[in-house]
């Protein structure tokens, strides 16, 4: 009797398993493991309860377990989940993932340990989807600038190739044409094996994905199964957290470890690096170097660039919609990746051409009065400085940067941000960016100490709506206005509040009238 009762609870997970794709497509999520298997190939031990229990969800935020839920320990950098474990377990957690034993836990509660649980929750969250990016191409770009962008030349070339594609990023994450909010650049592994495997049941047949430096240190992307992996830069940023250049690219590094193909910038200096540390096949790109893909005869305006693609003695014409060397760059990342992926260089030439551009990433509002302003997300050092010698390239009269830096970031690049847009501005607003806990007058202060260096004319603004108002004011007939710093982002964030903010529609209320229809990209 109690055999075919043990036979009927598992037919019924199986139905649950079966149907459950339905029930993901309605907005509900039905999967279920049984915890030993859960456990498979995960370093760790069960000093405590049952293994052979069904597992119905995994959560690290406690306030999201549900009952028989797995409870991951993360020991974060604000709070330490250990000390949620009693809230799980009122949530009916049916097991607890930790670091370190703890106390009152019930007997019929499983109690598991690892020496690492964010590598663990990675893991088991994978098991637990089905590994889902080994039923789809998984493309993952990552660098210090370009990232975004090279996504969504990807995604262009590959919507003209006729496949569904999945778009995982800083600004939204996609499956095909609908549109999903996103947080972070790469998601927490636990949602990201869901967002997976969501997408490879909507019939998602290549998922591209930014892939952060935190995230591969973080274990996010571990039991990722990468068919392709772009190397776009590396620059100064994020040594908030990395603390050395030297540790920043390390992290860099284990996204082509795990690749089956990697393409590199190898005028890059970091690109040999890259190389280096891969796993696979290697397809270099460039621009100045010998190198197997690259770009001749280029051509850059206002309205964008062209260049001739140059692959294995093919030779095909290619127009953006953005301007600047930078995005040559990014149009070889992007290609590079679809060489490796066997798409026809006809159709990446075709892709490439078709793509419109990526909203905050030099997108342009132009003014009847013969100026324009640009607003584009450079926020690092060699971003902002991009930006502004593409600008430069085109710009009839002067440039008006309007920027500032983050709180609660690298603080070591203020000054060198404040020192670059001296020197290729012609004048210069300090403002807010996101001051988040740090007092802004005292980041645009530190800014200041490197704008002064360069003898570039600059006032002091803190309110970033009236810096952008007064840099409108002083343009003349071909000047340009770059408004740098927080591109597609809609928010400010300062120590007490969060307000609505998007420097596109501040741009075109400062242009009033004179503003020239809707903001192109």
């Amino acid at each position: 009797m109690e055999k075919n009762k043990k036979a009927g609870k598992l037919s019924f997970f199986s139905i649950l398993y079966c149907f459950r794709g339905l029930w993901a497509a309605a907005g509900k999520e039905i999967f279920c493991m049984e915890l030993k298997k859960l456990l498979e190939g995960v370093p760790c031990e069960l000093i405590q309860g049952n293994a052979n229990q069904e597992i119905t969800n995994i959560a690290y935020d406690s306030r999201a377990v549900e009952r028989g839920g797995l409870f991951v320990c993360i020991e974060g950098f604000q709070t330490d989940g250990h000390k949620y474990i009693p809230s799980a377990l009122g949530k009916g957690a049916a097991a607890i993932l930790c670091t370190h034993r703890v106390q009152d836990v019930p007997e019929h509660t499983a109690v598991i340990l690892a020496e690492n649980t964010r590598k663990a929750l990675a893991m088991v969250s994978a098991h637990f989807y089905g590994y889902p990016s080994r039923k789809l191409r998984m493309i993952g770009v990552t660098g210090t600038n370009g990232k975004t962008t090279t996504t969504y030349l990807i995604k262009s070339i590959l919507d003209k190739a006729g496949r569904k594609v999945g778009v995982i990023g800083t600004i939204e994450n996609r499956i095909g044409d609908r549109v999903l909010p996103s947080s972070r650049t790469t998601p927490e592994s636990r949602e990201l094996q869901a967002l997976l495997e969501q997408m490879r049941m909507e019939g998602v047949m290549d998922v591209v994905m930014e892939v952060s430096s935190h995230s591969l240190d973080l274990c996010r992307v571990d039991g990722i199964a990468f068919d392709a992996a772009v190397f776009t830069n590396l620059t100064q940023d994020h040594l908030d957290y990395h603390k050395t250049m030297e540790n920043y690219r390390t992290a860099k590094g284990l996204l082509f470890e795990r690749a089956e193909k990697s393409i590199i910038n190898m005028d890059d200096p970091a690109g040999e690096y890259m190389a280096g540390r891969s796993g696979g096949e290697i397809l270099s790109f460039g621009i100045e170097g010998d190198t197997a893909l690259t770009a001749e005869n280029i051509q850059i305006s206002a309205e964008g660039c062209s260049f001739e693609l140059l692959w294995q003695g093919k030779r095909l014409p290619v127009k953006l919609h953005t301007p600047g060397r930078f995005s040559v760059y990014n149009a070889l990342g992007a290609a590079g990746a679809c060489i490796a992926l066997g798409v026809p260089l006809e159709t990446i030439a075709e892709g490439l051409s078709e793509n419109s551009g990526v909203s905050g990433r030099f997108q342009t509002i132009r003014s009847r009065k013969g100026y324009q302003a640009v607003v584009d997300y450079a926020h690092t050092p060699d971003g902002l400085e991009n930006v502004l010698k593409t600008a430069k390239e085109f710009a009839k009269g002067k440039i008006i940067t309007v920027f500032g830096c983050g709180g609660d970031r690298d603080k070591t690049k203020r000054p060198i941000m404040g020192e670059t847009a001296g020197r290729l501005s012609d004048y210069c607003l300090i403002t807010s960016d996101n001051p988040r806990t740090e007092d802004p007058l005292q980041i645009i202060a530190e800014v200041e100490a490197g704008i002064r260096k360069t003898g570039c004319p600059y006032e002091k603004i803190p309110d970033r709506r009236e810096a952008i108002r007064h840099a409108a004011a002083l343009a003349e007939s071909g000047d340009v206005i770059l408004v740098a710093g927080k591109g597609h982002e809609t928010y400010q964030i300062f120590p007490d509040r969060t307000i609505h903010f998007d420097d596109v529609e501040e741009v075109r209320d400062a242009f009033g009238a004179d503003c020239i229809g809707k903001d192109s990209i």
